[in-house]
This record gives structure tokens, sequence and C-alpha cells, in this order.
């Protein structure tokens, strides 16, 4: 099992959850975040004074997945995710060595 971990820009969130969807992934974890990556923030204009905002907000989903879907999953989100600009996100893959559904006692692929 592999835990999946996207940052994204918030307003590509509806998108890339109908994509896990269609191909099978339901459970996920989203989180509102803020930060920055080689875009290092931007500038904006308030009230006719520009400010640098160095944090930039974004969304991080996790989700757990067996090892057979990790790339249906990374394709799907990259399709999905991206708008071609800096500041698209991240994927970062690690593995999982145990699962287990606190309901039922189910442990690995099953507990999914």
């Amino acid at each position: 099992m592999k835990k999946i971990e996207l940052i994204i820009k918030p307003f590509k969130l509806d998108d890339v959850k109908d994509a896990l969807s269609n191909i099978g992934i339901f459970g996920m974890t989203v989180v509102e975040v803020k930060g920055f990556g080689q875009q290092k923030g931007h500038t904006e204009l308030y009230r006719g004074a520009e400010y640098q905002v160095d944090f930039v907000p974004k969304v991080k989903i996790e989700i757990v997945v067996s090892d057979e879907k990790v790339e249906d999953a990374v394709e799907a989100v990259i399709e999905a995710a991206r708008t071609g600009k800096i500041g698209d996100g991240k994927i970062f893959i690690t593995n999982i060595e145990e699962t287990i559904r606190i309901r039922t006692g189910e442990r690995g692929a099953s507990a999914l």
C-alpha cells in the first residue's frame, strides 16, 4: 500500500476528487494549507498599495491506495490538477506498512 499526498491549487479540488472517484478511489482526507515552493508567493494590490503574500493558499489531499492503483491515481491527479502554470503543486508517495479499520478490525488492503 502507498500513501499519496497531493498539494494542489484550491480551485482544482473538485476536479481531482472527481478524477479519483472515476478510477474507484473514494476515501480521502482534505486539509486547507498555506505554503510556497518555487513561486515564492506573489504580490497583491489592496487599496492602491502593493504587498507581498509569502504563503499561498493550497489544498493537501491524502489518500491510501493499493500498490496496483498508484500509477492510475497519479495520472488522474496530474490530468485533473495541471494548469500548466507555476504553483500547480506536488505529489508525494510513501510506503504504508499497515492499515487497520477501527470499526471492524480489518487489516491490510481490505481495510481501505
